[in-house]
């Protein structure tokens, strides 16, 4: 590992790294290139710049003693060299550029979207993926978009075992997952720690679009006084909810309901919830309605996806949910974050908004 120039970094005493790092991420400055040091007694946070004034008040909070420090650290050691290298002898050097640059770990499986002209090198990039991973036990190719009533897609095995069910963890959670029947994806994974740092104790949550409850979990065993409605209304992702909410022992803060959000809460919770999250970057716009019933009458947050495109995809988004909510007759006084989670095709992302609502 070669060594970099130094660069801001959080010195805190070992014993609060876990807390730390938690905290880093949740501002999003937490710098994933490099890869924390240890000095005796103490850690070395790498940050991805220096924190502002309200960033370090935040961390004061979180944190009893910390001090921001330059620090040079040691080059995080990606994968794709060594999946590059295993192919560079078994591909034409014209393909090698086309090889997929994302990849998502899922429990023990890898899952790569592999495009036309490497059709034929799907059984040679799955080898040289399990070979580059040693945890990884199955590769699969992605076989077109999420579809459907359900958003799930298919897949096709292209090395190792043949499955889509395994066992993932994040944050400490643990989850049963089944990608070809209950949608997950790993890259929310910050976003789920993220709005479960949110979360105050005895607030009452609800998840509209749960799937198998990455939402729902991360906030039950973080805190020990909430309540999550978890909603889907797919039979597969409430049976993989179900057996999440058990392997996480967190079984009295949730309550699984199988059915259409919509229905749900008009039946069954309305004027219930403190907060309300809304992951159905798809179609959430025309849910926001039943968020807004769902908010209690004093008022409460909603955490809006969307997909959006354009020059200004964050702007755009909270005016278009600010837009939806006024015409409930409620109101988005306060829009309390927003951040591109990630990009989903070129100059279109999934965008994550926070408000509060009155």
């Amino acid at each position: 590992m070669k060594n970099l120039e130094k660069i801001p970094s959080l010195k805190v005493e070992k014993t609060l790294g876990e807390k730390a790092v938690t905290a880093l991420k949740t501002l999003g400055i937490l710098n994933p290139d490099c890869k924390i040091s240890r000095e005796e007694n103490y850690l070395f946070l790498p940050l991805n710049r220096k924190p502002s004034k309200t960033e370090l008040e935040k961390l004061r909070t979180k944190l009893p003693k910390f001090e921001v420090a330059q620090y040079a650290f040691a080059e995080r050691v990606e994968f794709q060299p060594k999946f590059v290298d295993l192919l560079s002898e078994k591909l034409p050097p014209h393909l090698l550029a086309s090889l997929p640059q994302a990849i998502d770990f899922i429990g023990d499986i890898a899952v790569v979207e592999i495009p036309p002209e490497l059709e034929k090198y799907k059984p040679v990039i799955g080898e040289a993926l399990l070979k580059a991973h040693k945890r990884v036990s199955t590769a699969l190719a992605k076989l077109g978009a999420v579809d459907g009533e359900f958003r799930v897609r298919e897949f096709e095995p292209i090395a190792g075992v043949a499955k889509t069910s395994t066992v993932h963890r994040e944050y400490g959670c643990v989850f049963y997952v089944d990608l070809a029947k209950a949608y997950f994806s790993p890259r929310l994974s910050y976003e789920h720690n993220r709005v479960a740092s949110l979360v105050k104790e005895d607030e009452t949550v609800l998840d509209m679009f749960t799937g198998v409850g990455p939402f729902a979990i991360h906030i039950a065993n973080k805190h020990q006084k909430v309540h999550v409605y978890a909603i889907d209304k797919n039979p597969e992702a409430i049976r993989l909810l179900k057996k999440n909410m058990t392997a996480n022992r967190v079984e009295a803060k949730i309550t699984p309901i199988l059915g259409d959000a919509r229905q749900i809460v008009a039946e069954r919770l309305r004027g219930s919830s403190d907060r309300v999250i809304m992951n159905l970057p798809e179609r959430a716009l025309e849910y926001v309605d039943v968020a807004c019933q769902a908010i209690k009458p004093q008022g409460g947050i909603i955490h809006y996806y969307e997909f959006t495109s354009g020059s200004e995809p964050l702007e755009a988004a909270q005016k278009r949910l600010q837009q939806a909510v006024k015409q409930t007759g409620r109101k988005a006084d306060e829009i309390l974050s927003s951040r591109i989670v990630r990009g989903t095709a070129p100059f279109t992302w999934q965008v994550a908004v926070d408000a509060r609502i009155k």
